[in-house]
């Protein structure tokens, strides 16, 4: 199992975890997200925890909560591409300024991007 970062919240990661197996379809809309409990036993942290990360992902309307039947992924199939294409938004952001950062030109990144995806394409054949 994964560790936690010191440097960020455990719900907030957990929520990350739970927008990336969302984003990438190993957890699908209208699907079933185990109980507070077992969410908590699985990842050996409070249920409080798991329903602040819940919560979390609720108000963003990436879950839903039905009363005595559990919580729920959003069937609302446009809130889950809004969603994908925030995380995309977020992780290109991210990479480009740590690029940036390290003093590479928007040139040698694109073109260090495109080498590092023609060598997964021709891995992909």
């Amino acid at each position: 199992m994964e560790e936690f970062n010191a440097s960020k919240p455990i719900y907030l990661q957990l929520a990350d975890r739970i927008n990336r197996q969302i984003v990438s379809k190993e957890l699908k809309a209208g699907e079933k997200l185990p109980s507070v409990r077992e969410m908590g036993i699985k990842y050996s942290v409070n249920p409080n925890t798991i329903q602040r990360t819940y919560s979390e992902l609720e108000r963003e309307g990436i879950l839903e909560t039905k009363r005595g039947q559990g919580t729920f992924v959003t069937e609302q199939e446009e809130r889950l591409v809004q969603q994908r294409e925030n995380l995309k938004n977020e992780q290109i952001l991210s990479f480009v300024q740590v690029m940036q950062e390290m003093g590479f030109s928007s040139y040698e990144i694109i073109s260090g991007l495109q080498d590092h995806l023609s060598k997964f394409d021709k891995g992909d054949e």
